[in-house]
């Protein structure tokens, strides 16, 4: 029964870490990087849809993002999305493919990056201790109704704690190489 609860909290906590991941993948770090796309969506026949299922986005140096529509309509509703997103990036359009050139990150926008990055690693953290604070109250109510002794709920409560340290020294693992990338020039 405790087992039931530990799984499902390390499952919802695994799932906070990825939803970090993929923040930090769309974080701009000075070189192209297709993911950068993936939060601006454009109005595809009158959905909103991500970038990449309306265009080939690729990579052809460092520092530039190619973007071509499989529909020539979509350029420039793809080039206003891109405008209006918080990239900060001004797209240029040669009437059949959009090209993004991601500038040098100056030092206060890397400080202002690892800031960013600083604030989701929190915000993740908050995520999954409310996460193990759900899982011990499941085990503290088990306890209550009878379904668990106490030895039980000590060990449930040990193994949630550990698996929390874990998670959140993952977390941070995480953030030091995000920043490394950031701050390296």
């Amino acid at each position: 029964m405790t087992k039931q609860v530990l799984d499902t909290m390390v499952e919802k906590m695994n799932k906070s870490v990825a939803v970090y991941r993929k923040e930090l993948a769309s974080m701009r770090a000075g070189r192209a990087n297709p993911q950068l796309l993936d939060r601006i969506l454009v109005d595809y026949y009158g959905s909103p849809t991500p970038i990449n299922q309306v265009a080939n986005i690729s990579i052809p140096e460092p520092r530039i993002i190619q973007i071509a529509p499989w529909e020539q309509s979509m350029l420039k509703v793809i080039e206003k999305a891109i405008q209006k997103s918080d990239l900060g990036i001004n797209p240029s359009n040669d009437g059949k493919i959009i090209r993004l050139l991601l500038p040098e990150l100056t030092e206060e926008r890397r400080k202002e990056l690892v800031k960013q990055t600083r604030k989701l690693a929190e915000e993740c953290k908050v995520a999954v201790r409310a996460i193990r604070r759900d899982a011990n109250d499941q085990i503290k109510k088990m306890k209550k109704d009878n379904a668990i002794t106490e030895d039980d709920q000590k060990s449930a409560e040990d193994k949630i704690q550990k698996a929390t340290d874990k998670i959140i020294k993952e977390v941070d693992g995480i953030t030091a190489d995000k920043e490394k990338e950031l701050m390296a020039v």
